[in-house]
């Protein structure tokens, strides 16, 4: 009854061969920084971290894809890199809930074993936020 795999290994040689050994599943990457590359061995689009903070570029990347304008999600997806990067520099789910409440956003508060993150982390995600041009409260 399975019928799609959330690719995340990150390896991109690893998910050719499951499209190759068992190509009925639909493929969905589990990496933002993997979208366009998991779409270009048939991938149907992404689980997405991201998405939570920038949900319309993360369709338009997959939309774009799927439209057929290759170019187009692959330069919003390296535009959009930084911030990618960025929600993964602490264990997940800190950086995005972190981002969101810079966002002004209450998405309540971190639980144990969960912890701030460190200060050189937040202003590396912070930048990254604004430099893409993401309006901080």
């Amino acid at each position: 009854n399975i019928v799609a795999i959330k690719e995340a290994s990150g390896d991109i040689g690893y998910a050719m061969k499951i499209r190759r050994e068992v190509p009925e599943l639909y493929m969905y990457s589990g990496n933002d920084d993997m979208i366009v590359p998991v779409m270009s061995i048939g991938g149907k689009g992404v689980i997405s971290v991201v998405a939570n903070i920038l949900p319309e570029e993360t369709h338009n990347i997959c939309q774009y894809y799927l439209d057929g304008d290759v170019e187009k999600a692959r330069q919003l997806q390296l535009s959009m890199l930084d911030v990618m990067n960025s929600m993964f520099i602490e264990v997940n789910p800190v950086p995005v809930k972190t981002a969101l409440r810079l966002m002004g956003y209450n998405v309540g508060n971190l639980r144990a074993p969960l912890y701030d993150m460190e200060d050189a982390n937040l202003e590396k995600m912070k930048k990254a936020m604004t430099d893409y041009g993401i309006k901080l409260a």
